[in-house]
């Protein structure tokens, strides 16, 4: 078991080695999420009409 010095040494050493991101890489990152979820919400809502259109139309034909 080590040393909590050595640990808390430890810790900050491998912190050092950590790159951060830039404020311009966050802000685009961030807008690609927002992009990337809407084209999914936007595609999975259009799926879903289709499915419910479908089965409307089965429905009413054998019903």
């Amino acid at each position: 078991m080590a040393n909590p010095v050595q640990f808390i040494n430890q810790t900050r050493a491998e912190i050092s080695k950590i790159s951060w991101p830039t404020r311009r890489e966050v802000i685009l990152t961030t807008i690609t999420v927002f992009i990337m979820a809407a084209l999914t919400a936007t595609f999975f809502a259009l799926v879903d009409i289709a499915i419910r259109t479908g089965l409307q139309g089965i429905l009413t034909y054998f019903g």
